[in-house]
């Protein structure tokens, strides 16, 4: 009878939060988790700084970090699915560290990500009006930018599948983008199209295919880890997945393979049809930007006008899917009573409104302080979230070893599984320490010089200790300790 009475009393108990929170609507396809991690990856990393990054390394050493990381990105990838198809939730990897590692990790971790795509919000705000004024250069700043923030809220603001569904079609803008170039150049380079053949002779000339030495391949090293930031969106998408066991594991291998292809070739056209001296591809500018420059000399009209229109759908694609992520982290953290608890319900439709409407006013907040000040304020922002992906990384990779300690720790077995990564435990061994390399390594020349530049040091940084006083600052308040292995929740209810 007693135990008749407590269970009633838990089910009475979860039908009270589930009628304040409501439930998230599990309401993204196969080919929506496929288009949300690849839309945030491919975009202004590979269609402008793909060119400079060429520029200052050669065609070589920007193949090589991207391989490299491409390798690790595919290890965190399935580490991250076979967690998320054991244990789908919203929170992801910040739940994850809850529950494998430490709260104040699952803490810190949670609030890292959330301001990292708040303030990439701000950061597609302002970029597109720079693309606007590409086409009308005496519009106001103030227009695009609220047009451009009421799209994407509403898109989050509908219906989950109303995001998936505008994430599916952003993302496939640029992938037809990306085959009809790879396709094209590869009709250049042999002559077929755009006049003579140009075969590998691009690839020789100087110092080709290196350029640079070896720490200029570094600083490619770390530029590449920013291009593949997003993949781990997956893992937020998990908790509103169709299917996550079937699903995820699906959506991880394409999406590694799909990136790493599109990267790796676009990268190989490039530097086989464009001298690596050619300055105009360290220019950042989208009338010469690398893929305009392809598609001028393969005779298509109107190349820039078409590129800088690609370009906006991919600022639309991430600052959508950056409404998403930090809307549903933020959400998760007040359902662990680490946020304010309004942020924690939804509305009928499984929306987190209050944490759409927060995100978005830090967002805008963050985007009018570019406006002051000579954006001083926004730039210190920007810089504080510049290596919070690589935390986030890290803190996946953390929670992977961990996880499958414990899982074999506690007596369960390995095939009941619905995904099993394999590599164990080599492939989070090695993302944690190339990711805490690109870390270390984010502003080395500021070591390198006669004296240490300081102030370079703290705007490379500085997201480094917010990080760490996150984490500290509430283990010592909570008092929380690291799980023993034997200890860890693997409730995936």
């Amino acid at each position: 009878m007693k135990n008749s009475v407590s269970t009633l009393t838990v089910l009475e108990s979860k039908n009270q939060l589930s009628s304040v929170t409501g439930e998230l609507k599990r309401g993204l396809k196969p080919r929506h988790l496929t288009m949300i991690s690849l839309g945030g990856t491919i975009g202004t990393g590979l269609f402008l700084a793909s060119g400079g990054a060429i520029h200052n390394a050669g065609p070589g050493g920007v193949l090589v970090s991207y391989i490299a990381i491409g390798i690790m990105v595919y290890f965190l990838m399935t580490s991250l699915a076979e967690m998320a198809t054991y244990m789908p939730v919203a929170g992801s990897f910040s739940t994850y560290a809850t529950k494998f590692v430490d709260p104040a990790l699952g803490f810190a971790l949670g609030w890292n990500y959330w301001y990292n795509w708040a303030i990439t919000i701000a950061a597609e705000l302002a970029a597109v009006t720079m693309i606007m004024k590409f086409w009308l250069p005496e519009t106001s700043s103030i227009l695009w930018s609220g047009l451009f923030l009421a799209i994407i809220f509403l898109l989050n603001y509908l219906s989950v599948k109303g995001f998936g569904e505008s994430e599916y079609w952003f993302s496939l803008i640029k992938v037809v983008t990306v085959i009809v170039f790879l396709i094209a150049g590869f009709l250049m380079i042999f002559g077929i199209i755009g006049g003579e053949a140009v075969g590998f002779k691009n690839f020789t000339i100087g110092d080709a295919p290196f350029h640079g030495g070896f720490m200029t391949t570094l600083g490619i090293f770390m530029a590449a880890g920013f291009s593949f930031q997003g993949t781990e969106l997956l893992g937020v998408a998990a908790g509103e997945s169709e299917e996550p066991n079937k699903n995820i594991p699906r959506a991880a291998r394409q999406i590694f393979w799909r990136i790493l292809l599109f990267y790796v070739l676009s990268i190989i056209v490039i530097g086989l049809l464009i001298p690596y001296t050619n300055e105009n591809l360290a220019s950042g500018d989208v009338a010469v930007s690398p893929f305009t420059l392809v598609f001028d000399k393969a005779g298509i009209a109107f190349a820039a006008s078409i590129m800088n229109a690609v370009i906006l759908t991919a600022v639309l694609s991430a600052g959508n899917s950056g409404m998403y992520a930090s809307a549903r982290m933020l959400w998760d953290l007040a359902r662990q009573n680490k946020a304010p608890k309004f942020l924690g319900k939804l509305n009928k439709r499984g929306i987190p409104v209050n944490a759409l409407i927060v995100t978005s006013a830090v967002g805008t907040i963050a985007f009018l302080a570019s406006l002051y000040g000579d954006g001083v304020v926004y730039v210190w922002l920007l810089n504080a979230s510049g290596m919070s992906g690589f935390i986030a990384w890290i803190g996946i990779a953390i929670c992977h070893y961990r996880f499958r300690k414990a899982f074999v720790a506690q007596g369960r077995d390995l095939n009941d599984l619905p995904y099993k990564a394999k590599w164990y435990p080599f492939g989070p061994l090695f993302a944690f320490a190339l990711c805490g390399i690109v870390i270390l390594g984010q502003n080395y020349a500021a070591f390198t010089g006669e004296s240490i530049d300081w102030n370079g040091v703290l705007v490379s940084y500085i997201g480094l200790p917010l990080f760490l006083a996150l984490w500290i600052g509430y283990k010592l308040i909570k008092r929380t300790k690291i799980v023993p292995i034997n200890e860890c929740d693997l409730n995936n209810n």
